[in-house]
């Protein structure tokens, strides 16, 4: 998910971990952080989507993550694009506090609208579910204060038929507590988050790979 490169040099990594690991899930990112409606660079976003899908086959799974960059008029004429080149998981579309900007997201778009890594507020979490502001739901364990109240999302969650793909977007135990608590329930989302960033990657790689297909 870096930024900071062509996306081309981005393709290009995630296809010698690919080859190297069998990955066959990669998460790339649209837009900037936070960015209110601007690119990393100029159309760095319309170059990204139909270059990852040419690049990683027909038969990849591709994310992306907009980090709260748009409103949501430019936030669906992305998922649009991503729509076109048969991306599955559309992450933080609009601002994450802005719930019903995301849910008119939700509500237009095919793809999944994914969310909540941000939250570790009980009452807002009831709300985006009550509500069905995202198709998926992304607790982030350390976010919420650990494994029980984070429980207690899936919980709410699973009431809601919604199944829940966790934060874990760092190289840290919160990999390792993931893993547990995602054996643990059962509205589990196909994938499990692992980070490369950091120029290492850990024996982990190979056993996420086992791991995920264990929950199907």
């Amino acid at each position: 998910m870096k930024r900071d490169i062509t996306p081309t040099a981005e393709a290009e990594r995630l296809k010698r971990l690919r080859d190297r690991y069998g990955f066959d899930a990669f998460k790339v990112g649209a837009g900037a952080e936070v960015g209110r409606g601007r690119d990393e660079w100029l159309d760095r976003t319309e170059e990204i989507i139909p270059l990852m899908r040419r690049q990683m086959g027909a038969d990849a799974a591709l994310l992306i993550d907009a980090n709260s960059c748009y409103a949501p008029p430019r936030a669906i004429e992305v998922g649009r694009m991503l729509e076109d080149h048969g991306f599955c998981h559309y992450e933080e579309p609009c601002p994450y506090w802005e719930l019903e900007q995301t849910k008119e997201e939700t509500d237009t778009l095919d793809i999944d609208i994914t969310g909540g890594e941000q939250d570790c507020d009980l009452p807002a979490w009831r709300r985006m579910i009550d509500m069905r502001a995202v198709d998926i739901v992304q607790p982030d364990i350390l976010y919420l204060g650990g494994i029980a109240p984070t429980m207690r999302i899936m919980r709410m969650a699973a009431a809601a038929s919604l199944p829940v793909t966790p934060h874990c977007a760092n190289l840290s135990l919160i990999s390792l507590f993931t893993i547990h608590l995602m054996r643990a329930i059962l509205n589990g989302g196909r994938y499990l988050e692992f980070s490369i960033e950091g120029g290492r990657l850990l024996p982990l790689a190979a056993g996420a790979v086992y791991i995920r297909s264990l929950w199907y």
